[in-house]
């Protein structure tokens, strides 16, 4: 009989990214509203997504009912796999069974406890840390964005870097792109009929523009498929059009 072994399965190490859903709030109530509001926007966008549940900004003495948070967060399918958590965090956020991950280098100090909680934001740019200049109506940053980075500007979005596969841009304003675009992008994100996307090599996973949303499973026309396009709603159906750079 061969003492050769055998397996059926293998262990190996890897690095991968996700997004990280910063709680800002103990009021699951609200969460749970928000969430909503950001998926009937448009419901494919966060589909499939893996989340950190990042606690730390919470105040002092505030907890939060993880498991609870947990199953809001596989309504939108998005699936949380683990926890970033302030070492006086740990004893109460282990109970949610999820592991302790380490998120980069803990710039986040304990807060005092407050009266009032504080609201909810939009998500942050997960794992990059780019040039960024905030302005009332624009946010720019200068970076590529890589797969599993994820960018909100509450006006107009400004990138000048390519935006790779597995890559979201959201704005509530227009968002402009002045490299390929080859990830997901969602302008108009609270229902803005004007918003438009600008872009200089378009190559999407997702276009959307108050929600209503085109995928990659639709091929695009080879007028603008790798062209300079931008692209707009008319009549409640995304219209891409040729833009003319001369």
């Amino acid at each position: 009989m061969s003492n050769k072994k055998t397996s059926c399965f293998e262990l190996r190490s890897s690095s991968f990214d996700t997004l990280l859903f910063t709680v800002k709030t103990v009021d699951l109530e609200v969460l749970h509203q928000a969430l909503k509001r950001r998926f009937e926007v448009a419901p494919e966008f966060f589909a499939n997504d893996i989340v950190v549940i990042d606690v730390r900004p919470l105040h002092a003495g505030e907890t939060i009912d993880l498991d609870a948070l947990a199953a809001m967060l596989r309504e939108v399918r998005m699936y949380p796999v683990g926890i970033a958590a302030h070492e006086g965090q740990r004893t109460w956020a282990q109970r949610s069974g999820l592991p302790f991950v380490e998120v980069g280098i803990d710039r986040i100090a304990p807060q005092p406890a407050a009266p009032v909680a504080s609201p909810v934001a939009p998500p942050p740019i997960a794992k990059i840390e780019p040039h960024i200049e905030d302005h009332k109506s624009a946010l720019v940053i200068d970076k590529p964005l890589r797969s599993g980075q994820q960018v909100y500007a509450k006006g107009d979005l400004i990138v000048l870097g390519v935006v790779s596969y597995g890559a979201e841009v959201i704005a509530e304003g227009h968002i402009h792109i002045y490299a390929p675009l080859r990830g997901r992008a969602l302008a108009g994100a609270q229902g803005n009929l004007n918003a438009r996307i600008f872009c200089t090599c378009l190559e999407p996973e997702l276009l959307s523009i108050a929600g209503i949303y085109r995928t990659a499973e639709t091929p695009l026309p080879a007028q603008v498929q790798g062209k300079p396009v931008q692209v707009s709603l008319l009549n409640e159906k995304l219209v891409i059009e040729p833009l003319k750079l001369t």
